[in-house]
């Protein structure tokens, strides 16, 4: 039974060392542990800093990112609508510089159409003029055969010639 119950010398060795290990653990481990902890905590405590430090600032660009973008599509819409207010300005532009130019040209037809018509009757006029010259003239010379009937025909003329600018 000595080795369940110790004796006295052993119990006073092991007290002896105990206190021995204490005091160089109090005195040399003890400061080195608790230097470790605080060092963790305090690398803990800068690590949850800069965590929130970054959170605030993940937070902070997410917001301009949100104000970025609808600047962006403010901005998009802005330009699709000058796109489409310019688009709509061409067009009509064109149409009316279409109608200007239609009615140019159907303007210019209408002149050479007339001018075309005003030509066609003077040349049916001419050629009128000049069968009815040639009528009179083949009518005129059966007519006249005689000298007394050509005598008395200019007479005639010369009295309805003096008659109508003498009025």
């Amino acid at each position: 039974m000595n080795l369940v119950t110790p004796d006295g010398g052993l119990l006073f060795w092991m007290t002896l060392i105990f206190l021995l290990l204490f005091f160089l653990l109090a005195k040399f481990g003890f400061p080195m542990i608790t230097e470790m902890v605080e060092k963790r905590n305090r690398h803990i405590d800068q690590s949850l800093r800069m965590a929130r430090e970054a959170e605030s600032r993940m937070n902070d660009l997410a917001k301009e990112q949100a104000a970025l973008l609808d600047k962006t599509r403010t901005e998009q819409t802005r330009i699709l609508r000058e796109a489409a207010r310019t688009r709509e300005n061409i067009i009509a532009q064109a149409k009316s510089e279409a109608r200007d130019e239609a009615a140019k040209l159907l303007e210019k037809a209408r002149i050479e159409i007339a001018a075309e018509k005003e030509s066609a009757l003077r040349d049916i006029r001419k050629e009128v003029a000049l069968l009815s010259v040639n009528v009179a003239e083949k009518v005129m010379r059966e007519k006249l055969s005689a000298d007394a009937e050509q005598v008395r025909y200019i007479n005639r003329l010369i009295d309805e010639f003096t008659s109508t600018h003498q009025n």
